[in-house]
């Protein structure tokens, strides 16, 4: 199974009580093989890891985001290749006792339609519901931040015959961090969801001798959206350089670009 990790801290104008701290127990990206008519069944495991009570709600969002570094949720229905209508959750909202697991289940009913194809995909949303404190006679505002957890759910249907289609969106270096980092921005043109990786070989632009063949992590990457995957050239001496990128996928399809490029 794909993981792929999506965390929000939302920053909240109150006062809240953030003893609790909740965590999902079963990874944050679900992938379902689907046919059309079918129903598949799974589940989300949350532990409260606080000493206290806590209270948790779950609804549904869609999800897009860019390598800009926006990421947006909507309303469920509004990414036109949204799955939140297939999906029932069997509950909205769970109580805690402190350290206690427990499970929430929920069901994916697949249209019985001959018109779909590709990847289709929404986001359970999962999140503490804080207490509501008085300012204990504090001047001015407190601010606390609460993390939610987003769970994409992700059906694939009639994909035998698709394959990824990855473009090179934006290319630069970046060394903000203090580190020197190639930043490679790759859009998912496709209707599939894929897993890829970015790589770059670099060659000496006088000699052409090969000087470092460099990867970056694998990192899932939905249809329509894009992210920087980026690859750590902090050893590579500064200099002009001939820079062949790589995009490969999970299957091993590649594409390829060549570019000059100083380091």
């Amino acid at each position: 199974m794909i993981r792929y990790v999506l965390l929000l801290s939302l920053l909240f104008f109150i006062t809240v009580n953030s003893q609790g701290g909740i965590v999902v127990l079963n990874g944050l990206t679900h992938i379902y093989q689907t046919d059309k008519g079918q129903v598949y069944k799974g589940k989300i495991e949350i532990q409260n890891t606080g000493d206290s009570p806590q209270s948790v709600k779950l609804y549904l969002q869609d999800l897009t985001y860019s390598y800009d570094g926006t990421i947006h949720y909507s309303a469920p229905s509004t990414n036109k290749k949204t799955n939140s209508k297939w999906i029932k959750l069997n509950s909205n909202l769970v109580n805690l006792k402190q350290k206690e697991k427990t499970e929430i289940f929920y069901e994916i009913t697949v249209p019985d339609s001959t018109s779909l194809s590709g990847s289709y995909w929404s986001t359970i949303i999962v999140e503490p519901v804080e207490e509501l404190l008085p300012f204990n006679n504090k001047d001015g505002l407190q601010i606390t931040s609460i993390v939610r957890y987003a769970i994409q759910i992700i059906t694939n249907y009639s994909t035998q015959n698709l394959k990824p289609a990855l473009l090179f969106k934006h290319i630069e270096v970046d060394q903000s961090t203090g580190k020197k980092h190639v930043k490679i921005a790759l859009e998912n043109s496709g209707l599939l969801f894929c897993k890829p990786t970015t790589s770059i070989e670099i060659y000496n632009k006088i000699s052409g001798e090969k000087v470092a063949h460099l990867f970056s992590q694998a990192m899932g990457l939905l249809p329509g959206t894009s992210k920087y995957y980026p690859i750590d050239v902090n050893d590579v001496p500064n200099g002009q350089y001939k820079v062949v990128l790589y995009a490969t996928d999970q299957d091993q399809n590649t594409f390829a670009l060549e570019v000059d490029m100083e380091i």
